[in-house]
């Protein structure tokens, strides 16, 4: 007996990375059902990362042509905005030949979506950010209620150790460290995917390469945007290639197996300074306070990426 696919809203600032896990998601309709997409500043501004949206949606052909797109906040709660052009380029999607969005924006505020479509199905939706968190909190601040409707949240966010924008902190997180600190504090199920797990992906040039040679655009237009940034994390890094940060946080849902988790307390550093928007995890329990995160560990790269390859391969 096969189970039912499980629902699930998208939530995002596409973002290359963003994209693929986006279309990860809509080739996996035997796993998931994605009832809508909903965008955030991050990456990008919010008008670009909502025409992204529309893009990776036409990416995925018949797969993403009845998915709603509904645009949320376009700053922070509180700090000033925060974006990552130099690592996602202008436009947050460097890659030829994309195709328009083929359907319009809903009129819908994302915030109101997600608390109404929660509400519509108790206990069954899943959450996936894979941005800064200011749509969940939001959600969360005007509807209470909705941390304990939610089957999980699950966020490609924050570290176990060090960041990326800061040495302290994570993009994501740092982009909207208050409303990081509202979701990890509701009290909903939630499991975070930081770089201590997703820098373990690496897009070698030969995984790329695997990519690039599917024969179809989405593996083409992957293989770019992978390509695009991949010199940036050679020069930071040392790396061969870029990291499936966002790609990680879905290949989660599809297949928990695949991942080590550790359930730690989770605090995100609100104060401005050195460590600001650092997600404090206390790895050996010195605080004595309760677990509120299921913390992504390790991850079984290969097998993480023979998923992705297999079902980008589905798409057009």
């Amino acid at each position: 007996m096969t189970s039912s696919p499980l629902p699930v809203i998208l939530d995002g600032d596409p973002g290359l990375d963003d994209a693929i896990a986006w279309l990860l998601a809509l080739a996996s309709p035997e796993d998931v059902r994605v009832l809508g997409v909903t965008t955030v500043h991050g990456n990008v501004g919010l008008k670009l990362t909502t025409h992204n949206a529309g893009v990776t949606l036409a990416l995925a052909g018949e797969a993403g042509a009845q998915v709603p797109i509904h645009a949320g906040a376009d700053r922070p709660l509180v700090r000033a905005p925060l974006t990552a052009a130099e690592v996602h380029g202008d436009s947050g999607l460097p890659a030829s030949g994309l195709p328009e969005p083929t359907r319009g924006l809903e009129t819908e505020h994302a915030v109101n979506f997600i608390i109404r479509t929660v509400r519509e199905r108790p206990g069954e939706v899943t959450l996936v950010a894979t941005g800064p968190l200011t749509n969940v909190a939001l959600a969360f601040r005007l509807a209470p209620d909705l941390p304990g409707l939610l089957r999980e949240v699950v966020w490609m966010g924050g570290s176990t150790g060090q960041g990326n924008r800061t040495p302290a902190a994570e993009f994501n997180a740092l982009a909207d460290p208050h409303a990081a600190k509202i979701v990890l504090e509701a009290g909903a199920p939630t499991r975070m995917f930081g770089l201590n797990v997703t820098m373990q992906a690496i897009a070698t040039p030969q995984r790329v390469e695997r990519l690039r040679t599917l024969g179809n655009r989405a593996g083409a237009v992957s293989a770019e945007l992978l390509t695009s940034y991949a010199g940036f994390y050679r020069q930071r890094y040392g790396l061969e290639g870029g990291a499936l940060h966002d790609p990680a946080a879905v290949a989660a849902v599809l297949r928990p197996d695949l991942f080590q988790m550790q359930a730690l307390n989770v605090q995100v550093e609100t104060q401005e300074g050195l460590d600001f928007g650092r997600t404090v995890c206390d790895l050996y329990g010195v605080t004595e306070q309760p677990a509120n995160v299921q913390v992504g560990m390790k991850v079984d790269d290969g097998a993480f990426f023979e998923l992705l390859l297999d079902r980008l391969a589905r798409l057009p």
